[in-house]
């Protein structure tokens, strides 16, 4: 009598893959196994840079990923006190003026209270306005995104590209406005500072300081303190700052944030635009002297 056929699955029918790594491979998975925290992976990623199998730009960037992924929006947004807004009731004047001013390309506007956001403007629609002063400023206004300040850079990142929003309001849990963020504040966790309009005119300042309309100035952070004495005159300290960035922001004792301002050798210095820690730019203007009692004109 033949033997009744095996129960067993033959090696070719058996879904289980081969290991085919040799037995060096597999020690050494053992002795070194892959990271098991964030803290572990960003330490290998430090080795790889070192090892040279990856640039120092891309471990920054997937630096900046996992950072990101920790995140919320309340994290890297503009806090509501220092958010320049437009006021929908403002004379054309005075909004580009104010556009001017602070160089941004989008503006949330509100009506009667800076609670009451109504919308989002786009600087160059302004040009519009110019060109037909009937037009009324609403039918220019886009609709503003609202999120709350929990919400994940990630899923931000993402509503961001498939809504095609560049900013966004940030509310926090009683619905209140509690700051707004832009696109590039999200990508700057990722790939670090992105250079912004004022970059390119940077390049071929000799002194980087610039006038602005209002006759006031634009001077950047990394400027050389003897160099804003000499433009404006002052007396500045030198011994212990080069740089007027580093100068404010010791007067202040802590890095300031857009929107603050400091004083200083009868300068006040307005931040304008941070980067990494850093101010990138001031907006400076001379203090008014108040009128003396009994003074000449």
């Amino acid at each position: 009598m033949s033997e009744p056929p095996s129960s067993r699955p033959s090696p070719r029918a058996s879904a289980t893959p081969v290991d085919r790594r040799g037995l060096f491979e597999r020690l050494v998975e053992f002795l070194s196994p892959g990271p098991d925290s964030t803290r572990e992976l960003l330490a290998t990623l430090a080795d790889a840079e070192q090892r040279a199998l990856i640039a120092p730009e891309s471990r920054m960037m997937l630096e900046g990923v996992l950072r990101m992924a920790e995140m919320s929006a309340g994290d890297v947004m503009v806090a509501a006190p220092r958010m320049d807004l437009l006021d929908i009731d403002a004379p054309y004047d005075e909004l580009l003026h104010r556009v001017i001013a602070t160089a941004h390309s989008r503006f949330p506007v509100y009506e009667g209270q800076r609670e009451n956001v109504i919308g989002i403007l786009m600087a160059k629609d302004l040009l519009k306005l110019q060109r037909s002063p009937d037009l009324s400023l609403r039918t220019l206004l886009r609709p503003a995104v609202f999120v709350p300040e929990s919400k994940n850079l990630n899923e931000l990142l993402r509503d961001f590209r498939s809504n095609h929003n560049h900013l966004a309001m940030v509310i926090d849990e009683f619905g209140r406005t509690a700051g707004l963020l832009t696109i590039e504040d999200v990508l700057e966790e990722i790939v670090g500072e992105i250079e912004d309009e004022f970059d390119s005119e940077a390049t071929a300042a000799e002194n980087g300081i610039y006038t602005l309309a209002d006759g006031s100035h634009r001077v950047a952070g990394d400027t050389d303190i003897a160099v804003v004495n000499d433009s404006f005159g002052t007396s500045l300290p030198l011994d212990n700052f080069d740089t007027i960035g580093g100068l404010i922001a010791h007067e202040l004792g802590r890095v300031p944030k857009r929107g603050e301002s400091a004083v200083a050798g009868g300068l006040t210095f307005q931040v304008m635009l941070t980067r990494g820690g850093a101010v990138r730019w001031f907006k400076v203007a001379r203090q008014q002297s108040a009128a003396v009692p009994g003074a000449r004109a």
